[in-house]
């Protein structure tokens, strides 16, 4: 089997802590990513759950949903009723289906 290189750039402290706990668990960081590499690849997920604040998730929607109004705005559809709204979706279904 041929080996690749993967290279990490991390903070030096989590570095240092990282490399101390691999220590403790009798291993090395190259092992540790290797253990998570394999791990992501068997499971096809990220073996672990990651999630943002509530905060940060309500300051993200906020944000997406006022570009989106200032898109709708700069496009001159900001007016459109929800029935036209959904028209144009059939549309542009139906468009992709006959193409």
């Amino acid at each position: 089997m041929a080996l690749a290189t993967f290279s990490v750039r991390m903070d030096e402290n989590l570095k240092r802590q990282f490399d101390a706990l691999c220590t403790d668990f009798g291993m090395n960081a190259t092992t540790a990513f290797n253990v998570f590499a394999r791990a992501v690849v068997r499971e096809k997920r990220i073996p672990f759950e990651i999630q943002a604040s509530d905060d940060f998730t309500k300051q993200s929607g906020m944000r997406t949903f006022t570009a989106l109004r200032a898109q709708a705005k700069e496009n001159g559809v900001q007016d459109l009723t929800l029935d036209e709204i959904n028209d144009e979706i059939h549309k542009s279904r139906y468009e992709e289906a006959t193409k």
